[in-house]
C-alpha cells in the first residue's frame, strides 16, 4: 500500500512522540480522508525545524507561539487568496479533484475511468439537508471487491449491491415493487433453551410439543408475510422448513446478510431494522409501517458471484461500486484509493471550495510567511521563518518522487510565487504549481490539478497541533517493569552451585 494511514496503523510504535504522529494520520483519515501522508510529512518537518531552533537556545514556548501564529495566517491566506469556489470551475471540477487524488495511487493510470465512477456515485447520493447545506454521505456507497478480470472492468451500479444470494433456488429471482422487511433474528425451528427439561408421561404429547415448536416459527413468518412483505433480509439463518413457507408465498428471502448492509438498506428503503417481533404489550406483531420499498430487486451474476441488486430505493438513493482486480491485495489497495477519492469529492461538494494542487499552496505559503516573518519585530520571527521553510517539504518530496531535480524546480516555483505576491501585474502566477510529468512549472488551475481547500487547511492545522503537542514535552521518563526471575532457573542453579 502507499496509503499513509494504513501503513502507520499497522506499525507497532512504542515511542510516545511517534505515537502522536501515527494518531495524526488516523485523525486526517477520519476527518478528511485524503492527504494522510502529507500531514505526517509536514508535522515531521516542523519538528525538525523546531529542533534546530532549540539548539540555538530559543525557548519552545516562543516556537509554539510562532507556529500558532503562522498556522493562523496560513489558513487565512488560503481562504482569502488561493481557494476557488467549485461552482466557478464547472462540472469538470469534481472530476479533476478525483483525478488529482488518484494520480499518486495504484489506479493512477486509469484515473479517467475511475474518476467518472466516483463522481457519478457521489452525484447520485448527494442531497441538501434542512439547513440548505449540500451533504454527500459516502458511507452509503457500497464498495464491493471481487478479484478476477482487469481493473477497467470495475463497474458502477445505480442501486445497492448485496453480496448474498436468495436462500432457495425455488424463490423468484426478481421482484418488482418490492416491500422489504429487514430483520435481525433467525427464522429457525424454535428449540428449548438450554437447561429446560420437559417431562412427558404420555408419548402422544411428544408429537404435540414438536408440532408446537414448528408452529411458533411458522406464526412469526406468517406475521411478516401478512404485513405485505415480499422480500425478507435477515442477519440470521433460515432453516429449510421455514424456507418452504417463503417459497409457497412467492417471496424472496436472503439469509446471513451482513448487519451493516441490512442497516444501510433499511435507511435507503425507509424500512425499520427490526430486532424482535415483541411489541409493548408483550405480544408478537409486525407492522406494515416497518417495511421499506424499492422499485426492483433482482439477482444478477457478476463474475463468479451472484449478487442481489436493489434498484430504485424509495427513501434515499443508493450507489454501489464493484471493484475488479488481479488479486486480493491489489483489490484492497484499489479500495483504499477509491475511498480517498470519494472523500476528496465529498469535501468539495460539502465545502464548495478547491485549491490548486502540485505544491502550489505550499510554495505560496512559504513566500507569504517569509515576508510576514520579516515584518514582525518579535521573537516569533525565527519560528515563522522556519515554518515557511518547512512548507517547502511537500513540493520537494513531490519532485523527488517524480525523479526530477528538486532544488531547481522548487527554486523556479518560489520565483513564480514571489513575483505573484510582489508584482501586481503578475498576480496570475499564484496558480502556478508543478507539472511532474514534464518536470516544469505550469498553471495548475488551468491544468485541472485541484484539491479540496478543506483538506489543505485541516492538514495544516493538524500538523501544527501535533508538532506543538510534541514540543511541549520536556523529558521522557520510562519505567521498565522489573522482570520476575524464576528461582529454579538453570542460570540461578549454576550461580548457587546447586548443579
Amino acid at each position: 500500500t502507499n496509503d499513509g494511514a494504513t501503513i502507520l496503523k499497522l506499525l507497532e510504535v512504542e515511542h510516545p512522540a511517534a505515537k502522536v504522529l501515527c494518531e495524526l494520520a488516523q485523525l486526517q483519515d477520519e476527518e478528511v480522508g485524503d492527504g494522510t501522508t502529507s500531514v505526517v510529512i509536514i508535522a515531521a518537518e516542523l519538528l525538525r525545524a523546531a529542533d534546530e531552533l532549540i539548539k540555538q537556545k530559543i525557548h519552545p514556548t516562543t516556537i509554539i507561539n510562532g507556529y500558532k501564529l503562522a498556522c493562523k495566517e496560513s489558513v487565512k491566506f488560503i481562504q482569502d487568496n488561493l481557494s476557488v469556489p467549485a461552482a466557478d470551475l464547472g462540472k469538470n471540477c469534481l472530476l479533476n479533484v478525483a483525478k488529482t487524488s488518484m494520480s499518486s495511487k495504484i489506479i493512477g493510470s486509469d484515473k479517467d475511468f475511475f474518476s467518472n465512477i466516483i463522481v457519478q456515485s457521489c452525484e447520485l447520493i448527494r442531497f441538501t439537508n434542512t439547513r440548505g447545506e449540500p451533504k454527500c454521505p459516502i458511507k452509503t456507497i457500497n464498495v464491493l471487491k471481487a478479484h478476477g478480470k482487469s481493473t477497467r472492468e470495475s463497474m458502477f451500479i445505480k442501486g445497492y449491491a448485496l453480496n448474498c444470494t436468495v436462500a432457495s433456488q425455488l424463490m423468484p429471482k426478481s421482484i418488482k415493487n418490492a416491500k422489504i422487511a429487514c430483520i435481525d433474528f433467525s427464522l429457525q425451528k424454535a428449540k428449548m433453551k438450554l437447561g429446560v427439561q420437559v417431562l412427558v408421561d404420555d408419548p402422544e404429547k411428544l408429537d404435540a410439543i414438536r408440532q408446537r415448536e414448528s408452529d411458533i416459527t411458522k406464526e412469526k413468518i406468517q406475521l411478516i408475510l401478512n404485513s405485505g412483505a415480499n422480500v425478507i433480509l435477515t442477519t440470521g439463518g433460515i432453516d429449510d422448513m421455514c424456507l418452504k413457507y417463503f417459497v409457497d408465498a412467492g417471496a424472496m428471502a436472503v439469509r446471513r446478510c451482513k448487519k451493516e448492509d441490512v442497516k444501510r438498506i433499511s435507511r435507503a428503503t425507509g424500512a425499520t431494522f427490526v430486532a424482535s417481533l415483541s411489541n409493548l404489550e408483550g405480544e408478537e406483531s409486525f407492522d406494515a409501517a416497518f417495511l421499506g420499498s424499492a422499485e426492483e430487486i433482482s439477482q444478477a451474476r457478476i463474475c463468479d458471484d451472484e449478487l442481489i441488486i436493489i434498484k430504485g430505493t424509495k427513501a434515499k438513493p443508493a450507489a454501489s461500486i464493484i471493484l475488479r482486480g488481479a488479486n486480493d491485495i491489489y483489490v484492497d489497495e484499489m479500495d483504499r484509493s477509491v475511498h480517498d477519492s470519494l472523500c476528496a469529492v465529498k469535501r468539495v461538494i460539502e465545502s464548495k471550495a478547491v485549491v490548486p494542487g502540485g505544491g502550489c499552496v505550499e510554495a505560496a505559503l512559504s513566500i507569504y510567511l517569509e515576508n510576514f516573518a520579516t515584518s514582525l519585530g518579535s521573537r516569533e520571527q525565527l519560528a515563522i521563518a522556519e515554518f515557511a521553510q518547512a512548507m517547502l517539504v511537500i513540493p520537494k518530496t513531490l519532485v523527488v518522487n517524480a525523479a526530477k531535480d528538486s532544488t531547481e524546480l522548487v527554486a523556479k516555483l518560489r520565483a513564480f510565487h514571489n513575483a505573484s505576491q510582489t508584482i501586481e501585474a503578475k498576480k496570475g502566477f499564484k496558480w502556478i504549481g508543478l507539472d511532474l510529468e514534464n518536470g516544469k512549472c505550469r498553471d495548475n488551475k488551468e491544468a485541472g490539478v485541484l484539491e479540496p481547500a478543506m483538506s489543505k487547511i485541516k492538514s495544516l492545522k493538524f500538523a501544527t497541533e501535533a508538532a506543538i503537542t510534541i514540543l511541549r514535552i520536556d523529558d521522557m521518563i520510562k519505567i521498565y517493569q522489573p522482570s520476575k526471575e524464576d528461582p529454579n532457573s538453570y542460570a540461578n542453579a549454576v550461580r548457587e552451585g546447586r548443579l
